[in-house]
């Protein structure tokens, strides 16, 4: 029997009703409203009006109920929560939570902090009256079970304070600006919350605290909201791209709980931790209709509860199952999202014992009512979504935000109908990470005092302290044993004479701290947040998972190029230790000289300094010397016209000593010039360059940010600068892409400017009055005559294969792995040209950020390819007579000595025969010849954390390398350097490269052929 689409829909809904009727006869509180408060009739009808379909709503929002005395959010927006064509300010969001405050004492506002820009961050407490009045009180109870050491980890104790406590609900959305539904969800729910008198919604409400931050992103919510107000003013053209969301990042915002490197990471840190709540539960929307991740696929993080992971699941399936009993298609749970890396902002919750949640819902990217049409594995039905969306529907911001607020609205009283349960688990996930030295250890990391990097080694301190980690030190030295190191396997003992003796297992070693170690314990309550950043990560290449979301690897010790030792002797929490507030390494200028020297450890603050004394003269020691009983590394600086109160001045806060010397030192040296800088972005991402910015305003080093449509624009580079850093442009990468733009053969132009329509979309980056045109062939000219008369380009991972595909770097070339997998991870490389002023500090080992990274071939001949070998080259000789060392031989004629032939590493220029170089124009001149400063490790070291696979095709290939091209230098990256505030231990490979900008030549030995 066939019936018509419409009566189709009918049916379903019918029978969606009658099934939600009785889902709730077993004595549960039926969400439904309550008969004798008042609906708001007008407001009420266009929410049906809005919502496209009976079954894209449920009984818990499908009304509004009346207040006399509160505004509903149609004071603010003129219309409806989810109406179309609104899309409010972040501003008009705050007017609103502001009024609702001043309307109910349900409510109450606080300000979180700024953002990069200046602007506010809010978070809005919803509650009983007496539940907000004793909010002090209430968290001096929550702070309890968040650090049972107050309660001496008594569970009788902690039972007494669950029985009486509220729980917090931290709700945070549109950390994603062009996801854009929430704010208006989330200021409904606000108002449901407050006024709404139905025994489902009052139990909420006087049972726990729901906290609201409706905009994360505010910096991009307003940039967004001016887009769509330009598409309303011109509903027939294209409208542009959100290329910038905050100053700095767009969507990598959600991959900042690792780093805490933006205001807008931190303040939601800060009041998750600080208001002791126990569920963060983020707002996302790109997947029909409802996908809570809350229970993600494999693998989970290794270093999260058991007891969170069995939460994840409780509430993920209970929140299907109550939004099916509604007749809601298209909600499930599980998925394809694996939930590993704990750099997502909901993850927040999941690493300080609570209770990481996360839903994907249907946004249009707007305001819009619009047809959406899925793809098949969307609207497929599998175990996990056994009632999936509809293939095609009309969908509007209200069906969105009825999703939203419904979804919310079940978790929030499944929550706290168990909250008991959840308060407890709070309780003993926090118990359990200061029992964890016992349990499964380890015990305590150890950051030696003595280690050279004491800047680095502060700032990734200081990033455990951002995540409310205690750090200690210790007042005397101490000795701590360490797990014998297992044999490397494949390797045979030589000495088999004494088999006992080769059977006997390895001993365990001691190590030696000096006073002042700083020792971050395991017997704390946020001890797990620290262990998943210092210890290492290992993604197996058989694991099931095969599409891994985001990095798999982040070991922080490692990526900040600093020593931290993992210690499971329970005796290092013996040591005599005092808690620190405030971390400084040690700084100043020792004695009075007029000659000081400052040893370069590959200290990003080296930069600094040299942009702070403009008018000192800096030099940098191209060889290591000693000097007042010091031994100084390559590129030492040595500093003169500048006073010992002007250097001290200088170098407080930098965690660099300068210590005076007699005199110049013997070895040679060169100028440290504060070099004029273009920072280079593409009108087609920020995405990956956001995070160099970041890092070079945090050091102060100054730069002009001007855009490829600039370096068209602009003939001679040289005249402004001396470096132009060209960071990886991540999305729509291709060198066509860069070149071309957009294309402009049709459509319209994509402005990117303020106007009285667009007030916010500049901000404090850059502006085009169309987006669309690219570098053009004007642009690779300007940059060729740019290198060609002296400057220095610097290039990382896909603008690399920019200016190679160019022609900017000649005996180069690219290629990318068959079989290579390596998914965000940390490779180890090895220093190659320790001469070179770019390796200035660095020692032979390197852990570095690499994300499938170009492999790199170096040629002597111009032009050529560079043959990419993989792994170790064979070297048997051809098919004879004799042994594999013998030579060959001929009947009926004498033997001959066969030629050796030239051989040289993987990473290497290829040495020429003199065949080769006869009358050969083509062959490169060795002071032209690339120079390799890093490769790669060995494939079987090139694993230090994360996923490795097929690693032998870029194993031993050249990591960095620095291109002498006509007067000036390419740089070429295949490592990502600058990453996400996480990879401070190669921030100075680019910093040695501004420094030295004009001695790049520095050290540089030549092939004699």
């Amino acid at each position: 029997m066939i019936r018509a689409p419409w009566l189709r829909i009918v049916v379903f809904a019918a029978s969606a009703l009658l099934f939600c009727a009785a889902a709730w006869a077993d004595g549960e509180t039926a969400p439904a409203r309550d008969a004798k408060q008042p609906v708001d009739d007008a407001y009420t009808a266009k929410i049906k009006k809005y919502t496209t379909q009976p079954f894209f709503t449920s009984p818990l929002v499908d009304y509004l109920p009346a207040s006399k005395n509160v505004p509903t959010p149609e004071a603010v927006l003129g219309d409806v929560a989810g109406a179309p064509g609104i899309l409010p300010y972040a501003e008009d969001v705050y007017k609103y939570m502001r009024l609702l405050e001043k309307a109910s004492p349900r409510v109450k506002v606080f300000s979180i902090g700024k953002t990069e820009e200046g602007r506010e961050m809010i978070a809005v407490a919803v509650s009983s009256p007496e539940n907000l009045k004793n909010l002090e009180e209430n968290r001096a109870r929550l702070a309890k079970l968040a650090d049972p050491r107050t309660i001496k980890l008594d569970d009788d104790e902690a039972d007494r304070i669950v029985a009486q406590a509220v729980p917090v609900y931290y709700i945070t959305g549109t950390i994603h600006s062009p996801e854009t539904g929430a704010p208006t969800a989330l200021m409904e729910l606000a108002y449901r919350l407050a006024v709404d008198e139905s025994p489902y919604i009052r139990e909420i409400r006087d049972g726990m605290i729901t906290l609201i931050t409706p905009v994360v992103e505010v910096d991009g919510r307003d940039r967004m909201v001016d887009i769509y107000h330009w598409h309303l003013s011109h509903p027939k053209d294209f409208y542009p791209p959100l290329i910038y969301w905050g100053k700095y990042v767009a969507h990598d915002n959600n991959r900042d709980a690792m780093g805490v490197t933006l205001k807008l990471t931190e303040n939601v840190l800060n009041t998750y931790v600080g208001q002791k709540a126990q569920v963060l539960h983020d707002l996302h929307e790109s997947v029909p209709y409802l996908y809570d991740n809350t229970a993600g696929d494999g693998p989970f993080n290794a270093w999260v509860d058991p007891i969170l992971t069995d939460e994840w699941e409780m509430i993920g399936w209970r929140n299907v199952s109550d939004m099916t009993k509604f007749g809601m298609p298209g909600v499930f749970t599980h998925g394809v999202f694996d939930t590993w890396s704990p750099g997502y902002l909901m993850f927040i919750a999941a690493m300080h014992n609570g209770i990481s949640r996360l839903y994907e819902t249907f946004g249009n990217g707007g305001a819009d009512t619009l047809p959406r049409t899925l793809d098949a594995e969307e609207y497929s039905r599998t175990w996990y979504r056994q009632n999936p969306p509809l293939p095609k529907v009309l969908w509007s911001q209200r069906d969105n935000n009825n999703y939203e607020e419904t979804g919310l609205l079940t978790s929030l009283h499944y929550f706290n109908e168990n909250k008991r349960l959840f308060l407890k688990n709070f309780y003993l996930k926090a118990k359990r990470s200061i029992t964890k030295p016992a349990a499964e250890g380890p015990a305590a990391y150890v950051f030696p005092a003595d280690d050279p990097r004491s800047s680095s080694q502060v700032e990734l301190l200081r990033v455990l302290q951002k995540q409310a980690v205690e750090v200690s030190r210790a007042t005397s030295a101490f000795t701590v044993t360490l797990p014998a190191k297992k044999p490397a396997k494949g390797k045979k003992d030589k000495d088999t004479k004494d088999a006992k003796e080769k059977d006997t297992p390895p001993a365990p070693t001691t190590r030696e701290f000096p006073a002042g170690s700083y020792i971050v314990r395991m017997d704390q309550p946020y001890s797990r947040i620290a262990d998943a950043l210092l210890d290492y990560q290992y993604w197996s290449p058989d694991d099931p998972q095969k599409t891994p979301y985001d990095d798999t690897g982040w070991t922080f010790g490692e990526l900040f190029g600093v020593q931290v030792t993992r210690v499971t002797d329970p005796k290092v929490l013996d040591v005599p230790m005092e808690k620190i507030k405030d971390i400084h390494a040690p700084a100043g200028v020792s004695a009075e000289g007029t000659i000081y020297a400052i040893n370069n450890n590959a200290e990003p603050t080296l930069a600094t300094l040299r942009y702070k004394l403009h008018d000192a003269t800096i030099e940098a020691a191209e060889e290591p010397f000693e000097s007042a009983g010091k031994k100084f590394t390559r590129g030492s600086f040595l500093i003169r016209n500048a006073t010992r109160a002007q250097l001290n001045d200088a170098i407080s806060d930098l965690g660099l000593q300068a210590t005076p010397v007699s005199a110049m030192p013997s070895v040679k040296t060169h100028p440290v010039r504060a070099a004029r800088v273009a920072f280079v972005h593409t009108w087609l991402s920020t995405q990956a360059e956001g995070w160099w910015r970041i890092a070079l305003d945090n050091l102060g080093v100054p730069y002009d940010y001007i855009s490829t449509q600039t370096l068209s624009k602009t003939a001679d580079l040289s005249a402004k600068y001396d470096v132009i850093l060209f960071p990886p442009v991540g999305f729509f990468s291709s060198p066509t892409a860069i070149i071309n733009g957009y294309s402009t053969a049709w459509g319209n132009p994509l402005p990117w400017k303020n106007t009285a329509e667009t007030p916010n979309l500049v901000g404090k980056n850059d502006s085009t009055d169309d987006m669309r045109p690219g570098l053009g062939w004007e642009g690779v000219a300007n940059l060729q005559t740019f290198v060609a008369k002296g400057g220095v380009l610097l290039t990382a991972t896909d603008t690399s294969r920019f200016a190679l595909s160019i022609g900017l770097a000649d005996g180069v070339s690219v290629g990318n792995g068959q079989r290579m997998k390596i998914v965000g991870s940390v490779v180890g490389t090895r220093l190659v040209d320790a001469a070179s002023p770019i390796a200035y500090g660095y020692d032979e080992k390197l852990s570095a950020y690499c994300d499938n990274g170009p492999i790199f071939s170096l040629s002597s001949v111009s032009g050529a390819r560079g043959g990419r070998r993989l792994g170790n080259e064979s070297h048997t000789r051809p098919t004879g007579r004799g042994t594999m060392d013998d030579p060959d031989f001929t009947i009926g004629r004498p033997g001959v000595e066969v030629p050796e032939e030239p051989k040289s590493e993987i990473w290497e220029n290829p040495l020429l025969t003199d065949e080769q170089l006869h009358n050969n124009f083509r062959v490169i001149p060795p002071a032209n010849r690339a120079r390799v400063i890093f490769r790669y490790a060995d494939s079987k070291e090139l694993l230090i954390s994360g996923l490795v696979e097929g690693g032998d095709e870029i194993a031993q290939h050249a990591a960095v390398i620095d291109v002498p091209t006509g007067s000036g230098h390419v740089i070429l990256f295949s490592i990502n350097p600058v990453y996400r505030g996480e990879t401070r231990g190669t921030y100075s490979l680019v910093l040695n490269t501004i420094l030295n900008f004009d001695n790049l030549n520095a050290g540089r030995k030549l092939a004699e052929k």
